[in-house]
C-alpha cells in the first residue's frame, strides 16, 4: 500500500511564496505605479501668443525644445484660434527644417529626444497635410502627443 498523500513545509511556503510573487507582478501591471502618472491633456483654448522665433538656431538641445514648446502650443490650439493657419504653416516648415537638418548628424540622430520628437513632428505634420491648419487635433492623438512631449521633456533635461 502506499503512504498517505503529504505535503511538507517546503512544498507548503514554496506555493506561498508563489502565489504572493504572482500577485505582487500582477498587481504592478494592472496598476502602475505613481511613476507613470497618467498625462493631463489641457483643453483646447484659443488664447496662445504667437511666436515670433521661428526658425533654428543650429544648436540641438535649443531647437529641440523650441520646437517641442511650439508644438505644445499648436497641439492646444482650439478650432477658430486666431492665427492657427499661420502658426500651423510656420511650425510645419520649422519642423521639417529641423527634422531635415538634425537627421545627418548621428550623435543627434541616435538620441531618444530626437527619435520621439522625430515620432511626434511627423504625427502632426500628418494631421497638417491631412485636415488642414485650420482643424484642431483629435483628443486621442493629443493625448498620445502630450505623453511624447513629457517624454522629449524628460531626455532633453538628461541631456539625452
Amino acid at each position: 500500500p502506499l503512504p498517505p498523500f503529504s505535503v511538507s513545509n517546503d512544498s507548503c511556503a514554496r506555493r506561498q511564496f508563489l502565489q504572493t510573487a504572482s500577485t505582487a507582478a500582477a498587481s504592478t501591471l494592472l496598476f502602475p505605479t505613481i511613476a507613470s502618472a497618467e498625462i493631463v491633456v489641457p483643453e483646447q483654448s484659443k488664447e496662445f501668443e504667437f511666436p515670433s522665433d521661428f526658425g533654428l538656431t543650429y544648436s540641438y538641445e535649443t531647437d529641440a525644445a523650441k520646437v517641442r514648446a511650439h508644438m505644445v502650443t499648436a497641439t492646444g490650439l482650439a478650432k477658430g484660434s486666431e492665427r492657427m493657419e499661420d502658426f500651423g504653416k510656420n511650425l510645419k516648415k520649422e519642423m521639417i527644417e529641423f527634422v531635415s537638418y538634425y537627421r545627418r548628424f548621428p550623435q543627434v540622430a541616435g538620441k531618444p529626444s530626437f527619435s520621439t520628437l522625430y515620432t511626434s513632428i511627423n504625427v502632426l505634420a500628418g494631421h497638417y497635410t491631412s485636415y488642414g491648419y485650420k482643424y484642431p487635433l483629435p483628443e486621442k492623438r493629443r493625448k498620445r502627443l502630450y505623453q511624447e512631449y513629457a517624454e522629449i521633456d524628460k531626455s532633453l533635461k538628461r541631456s539625452r
